[in-house]
């Protein structure tokens, strides 16, 4: 049996007894039955192989957090089973109030409030509502950890009128086993990266590589280090690395190699979708990105860096004082998120002195040397056929071109040879690639 039929068959078990739930409670409510919703027998989990089991045993939840993720899970899975909880109060024509709960605008059944939560566990014993209440405080496991939470509720109106909602992250979890992978959206301006490039395709000197090989000893041990080292109370988790160097010269292959190599996602910020002209949405479209982040092991990449971290200014009008709360906002996550970030810029020159101490590494990826450059042509031109008249030592020594140029002339090639019929590249071939490269620059061959 796979994870989703492990998980279908828990869940079904779990809400026909959310549905035994609602049905006594509303009979109690209505004065139609004298017995206890404490006398339903509670599934038992202890032995469920189900994903869904593993988190409700790995945080040890008791009745009522187990009938809020039942709850939160209910629209998205088994909707049918709230309808009851439109039953219309005759008296004023209109829903019952104590119900709480809302109707989407494309989902047409019901969606549970805190409100519809307190009704079913503790329908009017105002000591088990206010302990209800507490399910949805800031440092519980549910806030904390980003399962489930209330939203919506405006600052004027009570706090459990906000909507029930379960995380994607969880929903996705809780149902196919799957990690969830956000997509690329306003919500979220963050898209994964990946390659099919290895460590041995990066050409770099080898104390950059040493460098580089400290980010992958934290990723490695990090949690030894921070828990049976008991260093947590002494180091801040998480790690923070400055990639800088000029454009094409490995930055963005050595942070997605990083995340290949240990398993973990990498995901680029796109900084053209983050940044905004109007006040507080710059930082709350940071916010989205490291909420969603928070918990996993990911690592982001956020390139071309000084965009928006760049050196603060004095302030001097609104503009700079919005534009510096920015960079300190910034500076602040980046400090408190537990995993790994990476900073990619040209120039070191352009960001702001404040970050320096805030990382753990500064990794200067210079423009290859004649030697480096030699491998990457190598490299790159190994699938097609080089003319016998082709020098690439001499092409090497004579031009400075970063990886990243010598690929874009690799593209140029191949699409003239397959244009031709043939595998085959001329040197004439090259040199116009490279001129093509140089005039991006303003230079000449």
């Amino acid at each position: 049996m796979n994870q989703i039929d492990r998980n279908a068959n828990v869940l079904n078990r779990e809400f026909m007894y959310l549905a035994q739930l609602i049905d006594t409670r509303f009979k109690l409510y209505f004065q139609k039955d004298t017995s206890s919703i404490e006398d339903i027998p509670v599934p038992d989990l202890s032995e469920s192989p189900s994903i869904y089991s593993d988190v409700v045993r790995h945080y040890k939840m008791n009745l009522d957090e187990r009938v809020v993720l039942l709850l939160a899970l209910a629209p998205h899975i088994c909707p049918q089973i709230l309808d009851v909880f439109f039953t219309r109060n005759e008296t004023y024509g209109r829903g019952f109030t104590e119900f709480g709960g809302v109707k989407g605008n494309q989902h047409s059944g019901f969606i549970p409030t805190g409100e519809t939560v307190a009704f079913l566990l503790a329908a009017n014993d105002l000591g088990h509502r206010f302990r209800v209440g507490q399910l949805f405080d800031d440092d519980h496991f549910f806030a904390k950890h980003k399962i489930l939470s209330l939203n919506g509720a405006k600052s004027t109106e009570p706090i459990l009128s906000g909507i029930l909602s379960i995380s994607r992250e969880y929903l996705t979890y809780l149902t196919t086993g799957e990690d969830y992978k956000p997509p690329f959206s306003h919500e979220f301006p963050a898209s994964k990266v990946t390659t099919q490039l290895d460590w041995e395709d990066l050409v770099l000197d080898a104390n950059i590589l040493e460098e580089v090989q400290e980010i992958l000893a934290w990723i490695k041990h990090n949690k030894s280090l921070m828990e049976d080292w008991g260093l947590a109370k002494l180091i801040k988790p998480g790690y923070r690395s400055l990639f800088y160097g000029p454009p094409g010269t490995g930055k963005t292959l050595t942070a997605t190699l990083l995340g290949k190599s240990t398993g973990l996602d990498v995901y680029r910020v796109d900084l053209s979708k983050v940044v905004s002209k109007y006040i507080g949405e710059t930082e709350k479209n940071l916010a989205n990105i490291f909420d969603q982040a928070e918990h996993k092991n990911w690592i982001l990449f956020f390139d071309e860096a000084d965009a928006l971290f760049g050196k603060r200014t004095n302030t001097s009008d609104a503009k700079d004082r919005y534009a510096n709360q920015e960079v300190a906002y910034l500076l602040q996550r980046i400090e408190d998120f537990p995993g790994i970030v990476i900073l990619a810029t040209n120039l070191k020159s352009n960001l702001d002195d404040a970050f320096a101490r805030r990382f753990q590494s500064m990794i200067y990826f210079p423009m290859p040397k004649p030697e480096q450059r030699y491998k990457l042509w190598q490299k790159a031109f190994s699938e097609l056929e080089l003319m016998d008249d082709i020098d690439l030592w001499k092409i090497s020594k004579d031009y400075e071109l970063a990886g990243g140029a010598i690929v874009n002339i690799l593209r140029y090639c191949a699409l003239v040879a397959i244009d031709k019929d043939t595998r085959q590249v001329e040197e004439e071939e090259i040199i116009t690639g490279i001129r093509k490269e140089f005039k991006k620059e303003g230079k000449t061959v």
